[in-house]
């Protein structure tokens, strides 16, 4: 082991001589850009799924594995950047995963069909699934403590930024050209990152090879892809099929069994696939609680405004892209505050603000109604957007700050995982709130309707004349057909309300978490307040 492996990665540079230059600043911006092309990828390929599914002939049930695919290829990836890390070095790492991701990307383009199209989206999944982490430890190898808080939010910024712009982008792309450039357009950046690191990284001790000989666990590797991938699928399946559904218990049984099975022979290990060590750092568990609470948060806050204003609303894919423009526009403005904050500021106070803050943007759309639209929503996505990047500074010094240097490539993947496993359990418990919510909604709807409540009729859009000539006669098929969508429509309003509600009542719960932070030298040493 290296002479200076046990130095925390936030040391300041009287410990660790760091130096950052213009080639290590140039460097790191080229690997956010390749990392934003791959958390963009998603959200543009999700908003553009009918038009997929039209020109493959793909049927409705198959649809979804579009972004199964990808994600789960990607939740499996992330955990294994360290190993990667290790064996490769960095800046190798990261050059042969964005040219990888940038050939998947290719492939996509030229897909005519659709297994051809999720074998390149598993590829794609996999390689920009390394992406994320690598950037993240790349904020406290290659930089002293002192900027390290601009380049955690460089880094964040371009993370939490490409979902939020996704659904403008992608409808604007599918609108303008064909699904083809949904792809095509990862091609130039990912070239231009791979080409930008490879060149101006080289020979940076920070991102090249450890020299470390670490072996590979291949049933460690089977328990831990098994388990990820079981949980992503039961996760998607839940909603739908219920959670007593004998497939999904089983897909979570399978998790559990294989997870307990990876977590129990990696903890032994001499050389572990994955450095699960990392959690005896109380600051570190507590970090990947956050973010796993964040994950849950930004998924599912940027899955419920595109979904109520596209089903509720009715708007198209560019307009919905357009109102979802506010949240990324406040992030940006309050970047510049949050990086003075992280230097100035307790990051235990911090992280409480910022969560705080983020639950309150949160719990202002639980009033929504049939009616509300770009004004209403303006307020709370500012709200939310200004809360993120306090939501994502803090918790990630205090997760990966203090671990020992050869210690933060793992300790990056599995923070991130914490965030994309938060992400995938809160858009399983949206969908399944939304789902049954809605349905007792409609039929609580529906029985007013039987009742010749005019009210309800009313507010559900039903014209008034048409509603008092139908009152206490039996609904034909054609009047049924025509009420259906707005009962539907009106159901949707106060399910989706309640799921704003999960969303932000567990943002705020996690609030609470500051108080077992412990506090360090290296904190103290950043400019925050002492005890």
């Amino acid at each position: 082991m290296q002479s200076d492996d046990m130095t925390p990665a936030n040391a300041s540079p009287g410990l660790v001589t760091q130096t950052a230059g213009f080639a290590a600043w140039a460097g790191f911006t080229f690997m956010c850009l390749g990392m934003f092309m791959a958390i963009l990828d998603v959200q543009i390929v999700a908003t553009s799924l009918p038009t997929i599914q039209a020109a493959l002939r793909i049927a409705p049930d198959r649809m979804v594995w579009i972004q199964t695919a990808y994600l789960t290829a990607e939740i499996v990836a992330i955990p294994l950047t360290g190993y990667l890390t290790d064996v490769l070095g960095m800046r190798r790492l990261f050059v042969g995963a964005v040219g990888l991701f940038t050939l998947a990307s290719i492939g996509c383009a030229m897909s005519g069909s659709f297994e051809s199209l999720i074998l390149w989206r598993i590829v794609q999944g996999f390689s920009g699934g390394t992406l994320i982490p690598i950037v993240f430890s790349a904020v406290f190898l290659l930089f002293p403590l002192r900027v390290q808080g601009l380049a955690t939010t460089i880094a964040g910024v371009a993370a939490v930024l490409a979902p939020t712009i996704g659904p403008i982008v992608g409808g604007w792309v599918t609108q303008s050209f064909s699904w083809h450039w949904l792809f095509r357009i990862n091609i130039v950046p990912g070239i231009v990152a791979a080409l930008g690191v490879g060149w101006l990284l080289r020979g940076e001790p920070a991102v090249e090879r450890s020299g470390v000989a670490r072996a590979i666990d291949l049933v460690a590797l089977v328990l831990l892809a098994v388990a990820l991938v079981a949980l992503q699928i039961g996760l998607k399946d839940a909603p739908t099929r219920g959670w007593g559904d004998a497939w999904v218990l089983g897909l979570l049984a399978l998790f559990v069994a294989c997870g307990i099975g990876f977590a129990v022979r990696t903890w032994r290990a001499a050389v572990p696939l994955v450095e699960l060590h990392c959690f005896v750092d109380r600051n570190f568990a507590i970090g990947c609680l956050f973010s796993f609470v964040l994950g849950f948060g930004l998924f599912g806050s940027t899955y419920l405004m595109p979904f109520f204003l596209g089903l509720v609303r009715g708007h198209g894919a560019l307009r919905i892209g357009e109102i979802m423009l506010v949240t990324g526009i406040a992030q940006l403005v309050t970047a510049p505050i949050a990086v003075w904050a992280e230097r100035r500021v307790d990051p235990r106070w911090l992280t409480a603000f910022g969560f705080g803050l983020f639950a309150i943007g949160l719990l202002m759309s639980i009033g929504q109604t049939a009616q509300t639209d770009f004004h209403a929503m303006i307020l709370p996505q500012i709200v939310r957007g200004a809360a993120i990047m306090f939501c994502l500074l803090p918790p990630t010094r205090m997760a990966l700050g203090r671990l020992p240097r050869h210690l933060v490539a793992d300790g990056s993947g599995l923070f991130n995982l914490m965030r994309n496993l938060g992400g995938a359990v809160g858009l399983a418990l949206v969908d399944t709130t939304i789902f049954s919510r809605a349905a007792t909604e409609g039929r609580r709807i529906a029985s007013r309707l039987q009742a010749g409540d005019l009210d309800t009729a009313l507010r559900i859009g039903i014209p008034r004349d048409a509603f008092l000539e139908q009152r206490g006669k039996p609904l034909d098929d054609f009047a049924v057909e025509m009420v259906r969508p707005l009962v539907e429509k009106a159901a949707l309003v106060p399910a989706v309300n309640a799921a704003w509600a999960i969303c932000g009542v567990l943002t705020a719960i996690i609030v609470i978490a500051v108080l077992w932070v412990r506090r360090t030298p290296y904190d103290a040493g950043s400019g925050g307040p002492g005890l």
